[in-house]
């Protein structure tokens, strides 16, 4: 795995940015439909970064910021009391503190990774 973008989150990310509030909530509820039962896990988990100095396999703590970003967006779009909020809060969460400490450290990441640390720091 050398991809930095989840698919399935950037998706989410944009629609919550595109559609009304009630109509990202009823896309959202299609698109994720068991995510209150903490499905699809792989999308909640951080991904493991073997060895930072191989620069594919580095790409996962961009993965790991991109999954944070796209989580505080996502919960930006769903009410205050949605059980799928705080699931994706916590999955903000940990997937920053996955990634943020390989900001910096070995060229292969941190001529990169600082712009995605930005875009999940400063979102929603």
């Amino acid at each position: 795995q050398d991809e930095f973008l989840s698919p399935a989150l950037m998706e989410a990310a944009l629609m919550r940015r595109v559609l009304s509030s009630e109509t990202f909530r009823a896309w959202f509820d299609a698109f994720l439909p068991a995510l209150a039962d903490g499905r699809p896990a792989t999308l909640l988990t951080p991904a493991r970064v073997s060895d930072r100095t191989d620069g594919k396999i580095a790409h996962l703590d961009g993965l790991n910021l991109s999954r944070g970003w796209c989580w505080r967006e996502v919960v930006a779009g769903l009410p205050a009391d949605d059980p799928r909020r705080t699931i994706g809060e916590k999955a903000a969460a940990i997937h920053l503190d996955a990634a943020l400490p390989h900001v910096t450290g070995d060229y292969m990441g941190e001529h990169w990774l600082a712009s995605f640390a930005l875009l999940a720091l400063l979102s929603a």
